[in-house]
């Protein structure tokens, strides 16, 4: 009897319109079924409704949605602001739960390059300039270096590919070549 390989967790953090739900998405194209995204901005604006704030009750949220996905065989991508402040407790009991095997990307993205993409959202109605400065948060790190910081010449595809490669998700199966 053969037995699969451990769920992977991949964590992708940065500032709004850094390109994190788009390398989530590209992951989980590239991959196919079995990966689980767990976003940040769905569970608290969307689930539950719930503004940004320390101690909000979507903290505790994801890291039960994370690890449920984890432990129902699903490989697993988290990815949102999670600002180091509020969401780095859950994030280190995730952290020392799945080391082995999981994978911590911080995309640092300047504010303008932020401004730039975010004017291409569909809520940039929405959230203007003023906001998304009070929400920028230059390298928000971690404390322990457990992220690679992936810098914004990194393109779309290139950063998808690193991620894959370095999480072992491309050697796992199931990863589509461009196209397919």
């Amino acid at each position: 009897m053969t037995t699969a390989p451990p769920t992977r967790l991949v964590v992708l953090r940065g500032n709004s319109a850094s390109g994190k739900s788009s390398v989530a998405a590209g992951l989980r194209e590239r991959y196919g079924r079995g990966i689980a995204l767990v976003g940040q901005d769905n569970l608290r604006r969307v689930v539950l409704r719930e503004h940004d704030r320390p101690g909000g009750a979507n903290i505790g949220l994801i890291d039960l949605t994370v690890r449920y996905a984890l432990e129902h065989g699903f490989h697993t991508v988290l990815e949102g602001i999670l600002y180091a402040d509020r969401y780095g407790g859950m994030l280190a009991g995730l952290h020392a739960d799945y080391r082995a095997r999981s994978h911590w990307y911080y995309l640092d993205v300047p504010f303008e390059e932020t401004v730039a993409r975010h004017a291409t959202k569909p809520i940039a109605d929405e959230v203007g300039v003023e906001v998304l400065r009070e929400w920028y948060r230059p390298r928000d790190l971690l404390p322990g270096g457990a992220e690679t910081v992936v810098p914004a010449a990194s393109s779309l595809r290139e950063t998808v590919d690193r991620v894959l490669y370095e999480s072992g998700l491309g050697a796992v199966g199931g990863v589509r070549s461009a196209g397919e």
